[in-house]
């Protein structure tokens, strides 16, 4: 009943990210039929993505000769995924709608012959058609909040009988285990792995681009990042650097919005607060009056973050539930982030405790800590290895996922 509502709504959103409507067949479960049996993997958006990019090459590396299929439900995630793994002849596509005739196409064309679903992505129709065709299905890096949890049990026949249909759960955490042994996973399939993002990598020579890009665009100058903003934050990160040059008058900021479609909406804003600002898209350099650079293209965040001296991690600050805070740890940068955490609280949680991250409540405190960061270079390298050591300790969960699948190989 709800499909035409957000068939409609994907549509809508394709107006402002055309990404929506290109390849919109993929939703309803059609696309080109694989030759032979494939191994699929499904990560929801952007951030599941760079996650699942290790899990593939690792994949690819046990059984060289079966394809590849990944699926996502974002435009911003189908584009990160060819990016990172369309040189590896992995075929990315959408994930279909959890409707019948829609996840069979889909499973016909796709060809599974294991199905592993990372986070949380519990949809019964997708999970009951692949129990029916015996296609083992593996849950991995699952993740269920308590909230969460209330709610499915509203539904607790049509997700339990979803999850009886998992070969394999292999949790965050041993709370995650237990909610989804509440929620019905079998005790006995279910078993604690960690979190696979700990095991990011950053991409080979991204330290050597940080430092090319900082000497492009600042020079000397101090540089701090505003990663994956959404709406409402970018004035905030606005109004925080103008306190911050109070003090250091040369620092540049680089804005990175989340969404492509807010890159025009952004710059508006700039213009209308008649901040001086540079678009990365256009190649353009940074002069000594230059305030902030928008950094209106995909794939270079990690990139940028290199370059900073300071990463503000967005989504945070308002209730959207904060972003990836491992790429910054990975590269020993000192890390602020707001207090809205849903989408990772484990990982903020362990990098708070730490002191690896700083949580701030709004811009004056942004503003404060920035400050006090940009002007002492020791305390940006105590943070910035702190939280390098946070995600160093908590790697491995990906070998441990690894030999649960392997059997299933």
């Amino acid at each position: 009943m709800v499909a035409p509502l957000y068939c409609g709504a994907l549509l809508w959103r394709g107006v402002r990210e055309r990404g929506y409507w290109r390849r919109f067949g993929e939703r309803l479960g059609l696309g080109a039929t694989l030759g032979s049996p494939s191994l699929w993997v499904h990560a929801a958006s952007l951030g599941e993505v760079q996650a699942a990019a290790a899990l593939v090459h690792e994949l690819q590396r046990i059984i060289p000769a079966t394809p590849v299929v990944l699926t996502t439900s974002t435009a911003a995630g189908a584009d990160r995924g060819r990016a990172l793994l369309g040189a590896r002849h992995v075929d990315v596509r959408y994930v279909p709608l959890d409707l019948p005739g829609a996840v069979r196409r889909f499973l016909d064309r796709a060809r599974p012959r294991l199905a592993i679903v990372l986070e949380t992505e519990l949809w019964p129709n997708l999970y009951a058609e692949c129990g029916r065709r015996g296609i083992p299905l593996v849950l991995a890096s699952a993740r269920v909040s308590e909230r969460s949890t209330r709610r499915y049990a509203l539904l607790g026949s049509v997700f339990r009988g979803a999850l009886s249909n998992c070969t394999v759960l292999a949790a965050q955490s041993e709370a995650d285990a237990t909610r989804f042994r509440r929620l019905g996973a079998a005790p006995e399939r279910t078993a604690v792995v960690g979190n696979i993002k700990f095991d990011f990598e950053v991409p080979a020579q991204t330290e050597e681009k940080g430092r090319a890009l900082r000497a492009y665009y600042a020079g000397a100058r101090p540089v701090w990042v505003a990663g994956s903003t959404h709406e409402g934050e970018e004035r905030a990160v606005l109004a925080a650097h103008e306190r911050v040059r109070a003090d250091a008058r040369t620092a540049l900021l680089v804005i990175a919005p989340r969404h492509p479609p807010r890159f025009a909406e952004v710059a508006a804003l700039l213009e209308r607060q008649g901040v001086r600002f540079a678009r990365r898209s256009s190649q353009e350099s940074c002069d000594s009056s230059t305030e902030v650079l928008l950094l209106d293209t995909l794939g270079e965040l990690v990139e940028f973050y290199a370059a900073a001296d300071v990463v503000f991690v967005g989504g945070s600050l308002v209730p959207v539930g904060g972003h990836n805070l491992l790429e910054p740890a990975a590269l020993a940068r000192a890390i602020l982030t707001g207090p809205h955490q849903l989408n990772a609280p484990e990982i903020a949680r362990m990098l708070a405790e730490r002191k690896a991250v700083a949580i701030v409540h709004d811009c004056a405190e942004l503003a404060a800590r920035v400050g006090e960061l940009l002007a002492s270079p020791e305390a940006r390298t105590a943070a910035g290895e702190r939280a390098r050591a946070v995600l160093d300790e908590n790697r491995g969960a990906l070998a441990r996922l690894v030999a649960l699948i392997a059997p299933l190989l």
